[in-house]
């Protein structure tokens, strides 16, 4: 996430470019990772941050908090967001909760049911959720090169037969970029989540879809991607 220059620096945009959403207020950082979030949020003015993270990276997040002079302001909980009974500092409620939770397709292996129960147990009336909304699209490409690449290559593998690893290679989805001239439909809405007000089983849906052509081509493959908002800022950013 890190490295992910335009995930990161909008993030940084919607916390610091609003200090006024921050100042003074009590916030939660839901899988804070490495604790660059909740440094965000520190420097914008909040009051505490209250990172949790279960993984071990926590106590890195600890330490990269002591180095940059904001452990007073920041406190790391290395526990399961559903395990824990109570906040540090008999801390009841909190006014802002940010999470970069997002999995692959949105949903796959992301950290949404955390976020949505740290909402429902900790979360103050009026309260911001950053970010609070998420879409998810589809549509259509056409890449002869990629597809043979990628699977029709079981065809022929150094002369033998691989055909049973195309199936599984076929059923299998790709984590990749898609160049914008591939693109060969016009984009269509899957799901929309808004995330300060849906519930876990909200996640769990069937949708129908339709996908227009823009150009007379093959589709070799449907891709998915996804944007999420942060609404609640002064200028909202995405």
């Amino acid at each position: 996430m890190l490295k992910d220059s335009v995930r990161t620096r909008t993030y940084q945009a919607a916390i610091e470019n609003n200090p006024f959403l921050f100042k003074d207020k009590i916030v939660l950082d839901v899988g804070c990772g490495t604790g660059i979030l909740s440094l965000f949020a520190a420097r914008a003015g909040a009051k505490h941050v209250y990172g949790i993270e279960c993984s071990a990276i926590a106590d890195q997040a600890r330490q990269i908090i002591a180095d940059n002079g904001y452990s007073d302001r920041i406190t790391v909980v290395k526990q399961k967001v559903e395990e824990i009974t109570a906040l540090p500092d008999g801390v009841e409620k909190v006014d802002i909760i940010i999470s970069e939770w997002m999995g692959y397709f949105l949903l796959y292996e992301s950290m949404l049911d955390s976020v949505i129960y740290a909402r429902d147990r900790w979360l103050a009336p009026g309260g911001l959720m950053l970010p609070d909304k998420a879409t998810l699209y589809v549509c259509a490409i056409e890449d002869a090169d990629y597809r043979s690449e990628k699977i029709d290559f079981w065809d022929n593998v150094y002369g033998f037969d691989f055909k049973s690893i195309k199936k599984l290679a076929m059923a299998e989805p790709l984590v990749d970029t898609v160049d914008s001239e591939q693109v060969a439909t016009e984009s269509a809405v899957v799901r929309t989540f808004d995330i300060a007000t849906m519930t876990k089983e909200d996640a769990a849906f069937s949708s129908e879809f339709e996908l227009r052509a823009t150009r007379n081509d093959y589709v070799h493959a449907l891709v998915a991607y996804f944007d999420v908002t942060f609404g609640g800022c002064h200028k909202p950013v995405g």
